[in-house]
């Protein structure tokens, strides 16, 4: 019990104890021991926060913006005096291979230098009026106070994504941590809080179940902003909280990414690129291919080749040599994804490879990749986010029933397509409903494009410049001379 770590609150520049005397315990997915446990706030915690983060804005929006750059070049100097460690914790609390822990962790780093160059490139219009000597002026200014929800399964990153955003333009913010996942994030805080001397009450980390702290989080009038990364059913609680004040929200929703394999295209690239998208972190991605459409021509050749690369995937321990994927995140979450795959055979899929939990494993929440055939476009396994390792194949006689099946979801976050011909992909992309689309690659957003769904899969978005717009709101000064 001695090496269990019990976290704080972080409200106004200090941790404190939660006002609440309850606590949840995090576990390790590989050995299922607990390995920390964290405040289960409540709703004065989070009440506490929004104060403190309100009465520190102003101050905080008065400095001018280069210096708030520097704030954020001084968090990602931390972020790499430690990146070790930080990516050693993330591997251990999610089950996520050393080598992508490690790319989330400079990932993030790398985030905070970007939005740090935005601080001098924050930009307002000059308007032409229809009034003699009188200019028009449209200023992008700070909404106020943030609240920033994270996932479980990007949780460093996306921890990034709601801060930088916030503090380069002069928000204040507010962030609830996954409850499965916390610990990277929180230890991180405490580097910061210790290494640099960054304003009380600009940043603040408040932890909790969402239906008690993100719930008031989100229905305070205090804050101006929320920004959620999770599932539809969470997004659509915290709209509902929202609407009670008219607050603004972004939404980074579930997923349901096709990926469209062409006649032409070329085979190796895409089986590979479709395989590794899907088992990366054991298929709880997002934004990584959920189901594959592919031309009846090379459809029995890449099943073939997908059911060898799933038979030849190391899956093991996050340090094991040449692991592609670990465990699933929870009992929770294999469970849901068992029990998809179970009721897809059931309805008349054929389990190509996998299907089953790791029965080598005498521990842990382990998934074997899993491919299945013989699926029809109705039904769950390709309509509803598996968020696992499964990999649902159809077949398609022509590209724009390729196109018709793709578009044929609630959801529309991301999309692919892989092909030799030019017109076809161009054809495909523009075609296509998704925020999203990638040609010949995985899928992977960067952090200076605008990562953004469609339908149920979100509103608004983040990264680059258009993310860091999420963060400002406008204001028009009319200014006559006399």
């Amino acid at each position: 019990m001695a090496n269990i770590k019990a976290y704080k609150q972080y409200i106004n520049g200090e941790w404190v104890e939660s006002l609440s005397n309850e606590r949840i315990e995090i576990i390790n997915p590989v050995t299922e021991e607990v390995i920390s446990t964290i405040p289960k706030g409540d709703v004065e915690d989070a009440q506490k926060a929004l104060i403190a983060a309100r009465d520190s804005q102003d101050a905080w929006e008065d400095l001018v913006a280069a210096q708030r750059g520097d704030y954020l070049m001084q968090i990602a100097a931390v972020i790499k005096n430690h990146r070790v460690e930080l990516a050693e914790t993330l591997a251990k609390e999610q089950a996520k291979v050393i080598g992508l822990a490690q790319v989330e962790i400079d990932a993030t780093t790398a985030y905070f230098e970007y939005y740090a160059g935005w601080a001098r490139r924050i930009e307002g219009e000059i308007i032409q009026s229809d009034r003699p000597g009188e200019t028009m002026y449209l200023h992008k200014c700070a909404i106020g106070v943030a609240v920033g929800i994270l996932p479980w399964n990007f949780p460093f990153f996306v921890m990034a994504r709601k801060v930088a955003g916030a503090l380069v333009t002069g928000n204040s913010i507010v962030v609830k941590p996954s409850s499965e996942a916390p610990n990277t994030v929180l230890d991180w805080m405490e580097f910061v809080h210790n290494e640099m001397d960054l304003p009380k009450g600009v940043l603040n980390f408040v932890s909790g179940a969402g239906s008690r702290v993100g719930q008031a989080l989100s229905e305070s009038p205090i804050t101006g902003i929320i920004s959620l990364t999770g599932s539809v059913g969470a997004g659509q609680k915290v709209m509902e909280a929202a609407a009670k004040n008219i607050t603004k929200v972004s939404l980074e929703l579930g997923g349901k990414a096709p990926a469209i394999v062409a006649k032409d295209a070329d085979l190796d690239m895409a089986v590979q690129a479709v395989v590794d998208s899907r088992l990366i972190f054991s298929g709880q991605v997002c934004n990584c291919a959920e189901r594959v459409y592919v031309a009846e021509e090379i459809y029995d050749e890449f099943v073939l080749r997908a059911k060898k690369i799933m038979s030849e995937y190391v899956v093991g321990d996050v340090n094991a040599e040449g692991a592609g994927m670990s465990a699933m995140v929870s009992q929770d979450q294999i469970d849901k994804v068992d029990g998809m795959v179970r009721r897809a055979v059931d309805a008349g899929a054929k389990i190509e490879y996998g299907g089953e939990r790791m029965k080598e494993f005498a521990k842990g929440f382990f998934y074997m990749p899993t491919l299945l055939t013989n699926v029809k476009q109705d039904s769950e396994v390709i309509q509803e986010e598996v968020f696992g390792p499964v990999l649902p194949v159809m077949k398609f006689k022509t590209i724009e029933e390729a196109v018709k099946m793709a578009n044929d979801s609630e959801f529309g976050l991301t999309s692919s397509v892989y092909t030799e011909s030019f017109n076809t992909a161009m054809y495909v992309q523009k075609k296509l409903k998704f925020g999203e689309v990638y040609i010949n690659r995985e899928h992977f957003e960067a952090i200076q494009g605008f990562h953004a769904g469609w339908r149920k899969s979100g509103i608004g978005g983040a990264d680059g410049k258009h993310g860091m717009e999420e963060y400002l709101q406008t204001k028009v000064v009319y200014a006559q001379m006399r």
